[in-house]
């Protein structure tokens, strides 16, 4: 059984303007626009959005872990600073 490989062109065929403008309508004509809009709003509607009371646990969690990284590094800042300090004196 025989099969015949195929090759590909690697040159690309030039594509007429004519060929382009039948696509559909523009992205930025009113028309294009609105479908954006509701491709958006159908896409919003999929998402699976979590309970206000997770919301502000989770929210509340990366408040007190953003204060405790701050004061960490604050302090390790202060620390160096005071070392470097003393061996350059």
């Amino acid at each position: 059984m025989a099969t015949k490989k195929k090759t590909r062109n690697t040159k690309a065929k030039p594509v007429a303007k004519a060929e382009v403008t039948k696509s559909g309508p523009s992205y930025f004509s009113p028309a294009g626009i609105r479908t954006f809009i509701h491709e958006v709003q159908a896409e919003f509607n999929k998402v699976a959005w979590p309970q206000k009371k997770v919301t502000a646990g989770l929210t509340g969690f990366v408040m007190i872990l953003v204060v405790v990284i701050s004061i960490y590094l604050g302090s390790v800042d202060l620390l160096l600073g005071k070392f470097v300090s003393t061996l350059l004196d």
